[in-house]
């Protein structure tokens, strides 16, 4: 079994510029425990990528990590274009105070790395540690590109064993991982629809935005403006973060601690435990 320690389901509303939603996000940990860690999964996935390095954590943090608008469990928005970076911010604010934490540590993978260095940039920002998870203030537009082909594009799949061998096949840059972790990946993502298709967990329309904009803004303006202790992981084989900018993002703003993950590509998952201890380590530190 890959994890033994089950997160418990809880909820918050968030507000987009057409209503509210329900998000649902997932705990681990002390429910009083007031030093709190938000994770924060990439652009396709959902909050139960965390599900080992959140039992990982769970004897010395409170870990919170939501399925994002559209993704998993949450509620689909209105309208397509509210997909994007205030509405995830904006939902990542009311969790924040939902947990009563003065101040945060933060782990984000690809989006979630983005919305991480937008959020530390911020005058006043609760976040106090930061893991960007193989993400920069530049983008690879070739990744984008790739990443085009196939998100947003709901296929559907007679049997879950098609599903998963789908999932298997655009998410391969994930590396090496077990066919246990390959299961968690796929199931933690699928969706079986009424008449007993399977399909992606996630509304096809986040991809609306993403379409029309693939690539943010340069944020080496807010990359400078960081100040608090930063990680930053890097598959070494990743398509979307280059090791130049990896190395840039060591010398300038935070001066991050960079660690590269060998035979892997875009997103280290954090299932393997090398990669987990070492941001369990460094949330952990006092340094």
């Amino acid at each position: 079994m890959l994890t033994t320690r089950l997160p418990r389901t809880r909820s918050v509303r968030g507000l987009s510029a057409h209503g509210f939603h329900r998000v649902v996000y997932y705990e681990w940990g002390e429910q009083d425990n007031s030093n709190v860690v938000i994770c924060v999964h990439g652009i396709g996935r959902n909050g139960r990528d965390f599900d080992v390095l959140g039992e990982a954590l769970a004897d010395t943090h409170r870990v919170l990590a939501p399925d994002m608008p559209g993704r998993g469990a949450s509620e689909w928005l209105r309208d397509p274009m509210d997909y994007v970076a205030p509405t995830y911010l904006t939902t990542l604010t009311a969790l924040i105070a939902a947990s009563g934490a003065a101040q945060v540590g933060w782990i984000g993978t690809s989006m979630g790395a983005l919305l991480g260095i937008m959020a530390a940039a911020m005058p006043g920002t609760p976040v106090a540690r930061l893991v960007v998870n193989d993400a920069g203030p530049v983008l690879e537009s070739a990744a984008l590109a790739r990443i085009g082909q196939y998100f947003g594009t709901d296929p559907t799949f007679a049997t879950y064993d098609e599903f998963k061998a789908y999932v298997r096949q655009i998410s391969a840059p994930f590396g090496p991982l077990s066919d246990e972790q390959w299961d968690h990946v796929a199931r933690t993502n699928s969706r079986q629809r009424s008449d007993g298709t399977w399909g992606v967990g996630y509304d096809p329309a986040i991809a609306v935005p993403f379409r029309a904009h693939p690539a943010p803004a340069n944020l080496w303006p807010l990359w400078d403006a960081i100040a608090c202790p930063t990680l930053v992981l890097r598959g070494a084989e990743s398509d979307l973060l280059s090791h130049a900018t990896a190395r840039e993002m060591t010398v300038r703003g935070p001066r991050a601690r960079l660690v590269e993950f060998a035979g892997i590509g875009h997103a280290p998952m954090l299932l393997a435990r090398d990669q987990v201890d070492i941001v369990v380590d460094f949330l952990r530190s006092t340094v």
